[in-house]
């Protein structure tokens, strides 16, 4: 359910204020769960159905990109915009425009690797920059830092509990019993495209059982569990990226 300024809204009303095909779908989605979603304006509202929307474009470029998957070990950049430090982290170099940076990972993608975690990183940092502009997103992210789950402080994220999956959510897949020779393996971290669609790096856009069929190939001998699609959501502070937007 979605309550906007204190007060219930059906998503037909909703869906009448939005003109966006691919929004709407996801503000039916929102109220046909038994959560209850609070937004204090529909400006926030909107904001926020960007940001998912831009996500998932961000994902279907980044698979499309050429990028390669590799461990922080063999991760590289461009080194024209990126400096690799010891633990396989990105660090931008000083006089570099962030947002040209960021995009330069989806036009020359053959010219970087990475995992998994660092690739969820890039798609929200590329769905921030679609969603408040390039002028924006280089006055905030000048030092952006790429690497594992290491997010800038203007792009807080935060893990949910639950099931109540929205298309431009981050999801993990769990795989207990993977191999310890090929411990980045141990998960797949995804996103959520609704219908049974996900996009993570190193397996492309794919349904859940086929990430699952590829991560049970990554364990190890005699192995007991099944990886599996967690019960857990990460997703951006959808309200501190809006005030962004308002303090210039």
């Amino acid at each position: 359910m979605i309550m906007v300024n204190g007060q219930i809204v059906k998503s037909e009303e909703l869906t009448k204020l939005i003109k966006d095909k691919e929004q709407r779908a996801i503000v039916k989605h929102m109220a046909a769960l038994s959560v209850i979603y609070e937004y204090q304006s529909l400006d926030k509202l909107k904001f926020e159905l960007q940001y998912r929307e831009n996500t998932m474009k961000a994902a279907t470029q980044m698979n499309k990109s050429g990028v390669k998957f590799t461990t922080f070990t063999y991760s590289f950049p461009n080194k024209k915009y990126w400096q690799r430090l010891p633990n396989g982290g990105f660090l931008l170099k000083a006089g570099t425009a962030p947002s040209t940076a960021i995009l330069d990972i989806l036009k020359n993608g053959k010219l970087y690797a990475f995992e998994c975690s660092t690739a969820i990183a890039i798609v929200l940092y590329i769905a921030t920059l679609y969603t408040i502009g390039p002028e924006l997103f280089n006055l905030y992210f000048k030092r952006l830092y790429l690497f594992d789950w290491q997010f800038d402080e203007d792009l807080p994220v935060f893990p949910k509990d639950g099931n109540d999956f929205i298309p431009g959510d981050v999801l993990h897949f769990n795989n207990p019993d993977f191999d310890p020779k090929q411990p980045h393996w141990r998960a797949e971290n995804v996103i959520y495209f609704g219908n049974d669609k996900y996009y993570g790096h190193g397996v492309g856009i794919r349904n859940a059982s086929t990430i699952i069929k590829f991560l049970n190939t990554k364990r190890k001998s005699d192995p007991t569990e099944s990886a599996y699609l967690m019960r857990q959501i990460t997703r951006p502070v959808y309200r501190s990226l809006f005030l962004l937007t308002l303090q210039n």
